[in-house]
């Protein structure tokens, strides 16, 4: 089983929120995920990035893999392994 630390989508038409959260590879975007350790609203300006970063942290430990988006905003936030 692969682990990724992804978006998921919420919101409505054109104005997309997006959840951060911890799933299988292989379910949906918007399927089921292991959990949610934070938020992204890329409508306001600046963005608005909140991470739980102890979870983040441990999820990374763990072996989870982020997509390139989410690394960046660890990045970002200074969220390393």
């Amino acid at each position: 089983m692969a682990v990724k630390i992804r978006l998921r989508r919420i919101g409505e038409k054109r104005n997309a929120i997006y959840r951060i959260v911890v799933a299988d590879s292989r379910v949906a975007r918007g399927g089921k995920c292991i959990e949610e350790i934070g938020s992204y609203d890329p409508n306001t300006e600046p963005a608005t990035v909140k991470i739980d970063a102890d979870a983040a942290k441990k999820w990374l430990n763990n072996g989870a893999q982020p997509t390139d988006v989410i690394a960046r905003l660890f990045k970002n936030a200074g969220i390393e392994k």
